[in-house]
């Protein structure tokens, strides 16, 4: 079931949505995420596998949604992943890229820039939605740059609403080995 809400005004010809679709939290709540459980999700990556988050308990699992394969903020923040890919796996974390492309374009993008991670492909927006993050632009829908950082026992525990492509994979990275210390 999709809820769109659109209005037109009269200075100009475009729709524009008036909020997310689908959102499990209403508009005052989306960043309002530590200390609740993540949602469940069952999603392909890169190479058909599905993933699920109960796959994840036990470990950190770092879900960042970005939005458009192949385009250059896109393509900094999935390089930044990859150069620290090892040291999450050494603080016990995985990393799941998301946007709402479908199974091919991640699988060339994927492989164009040699990931070592799965990126997920939630393309009829499920997950996005439930979180609250999807960006309609008229007939294009592509889902906000945030990461949601899941405990080893499935709650978030940190919601990065603003990210910068250059440093979040670091700071991400950061919070977890100052959250394994505690």
């Amino acid at each position: 079931m999709q809820i769109s809400l659109l209005s037109l005004t009269a200075s100009s010809a475009f729709t524009v949505p008036a909020y997310a679709e689908n959102a499990i939290f209403s508009a005052a709540e989306q960043k309002q995420w530590v200390g609740k459980p993540a949602p469940a999700f069952k999603l392909q990556d890169q190479n058909s596998k599905w993933h699920e988050l109960k796959q994840y308990r036990g470990k950190w699992l770092v879900l960042y949604f970005y939005p458009k394969d192949d385009s250059p903020g896109c393509t900094k923040e999935a390089n930044q992943f990859k150069a620290l890919y090892p040291q999450f796996l050494k603080n016990n974390s995985a990393v799941l890229g998301v946007s709402l492309d479908d199974v091919a374009s991640h699988q060339k993008f994927s492989a164009k820039l040699g990931l070592p991670f799965p990126i997920l492909a939630d393309s009829k927006h499920q997950l996005a939605s439930q979180l609250g993050i999807v960006r309609n632009l008229g007939i294009t829908k592509m889902a906000k740059r945030e990461t949601f950082l899941i405990d080893p026992q499935g709650s978030i525990v940190y919601h990065y609403s603003s990210v910068d492509t250059q440093t979040h994979a670091a700071q991400v990275l950061a919070d977890i080995q100052k959250l394994n210390k505690k």
